[in-house]
């Protein structure tokens, strides 16, 4: 019953397990896989918008799996992100299909306009 109400307030408990495993994988590489790492990682929490909880988890592990990888192939870190990392963190974001924070602001849009649209009247009155 505990960790039932615990889970309500602070979110599930597994997933909080499964966000620190992959952060510390991520602690754990050499430089400069560590820090590009961590760089990539910020860089999509700040603007990737992803709101949905499961979605992070999955990314975030993913960008672990990805640099441990890299690491233990010895690939360079420029091979990975390109010639602009900001271009392969948006691409990296997209390929996840969670909700984003910028979702339920195109919804309040659309809202807003459909009931101006309702209280003005026919189209075209003034």
């Amino acid at each position: 019953m505990a960790a039932t109400w615990i889970e309500l307030v602070t979110g599930p408990l597994g997933q909080k397990k499964q966000w620190r495993q992959s952060v510390a994988r991520m602690d754990a590489l050499p430089e400069p896989y560590r820090a590009s790492a961590k760089a990539l990682q910020r860089y999509v929490l700040q603007v990737g918008g992803v709101v949905d909880g499961q979605t992070l988890i999955s990314m975030v592990g993913d960008l672990a799996d990805l640099w441990d990888r890299a690491a233990t192939d010895g690939t360079s870190v420029r091979d990975v992100v390109g010639e602009d990392p900001a271009e392969f963190a948006e691409a990296f974001v997209q390929a996840y299909a969670g909700r984003q924070w910028a979702d339920k602001e195109r919804d309040r849009l659309r809202s807003a306009i459909d009931t101006a649209e309702r209280m003005g009247g026919t189209e075209g009155e003034r």
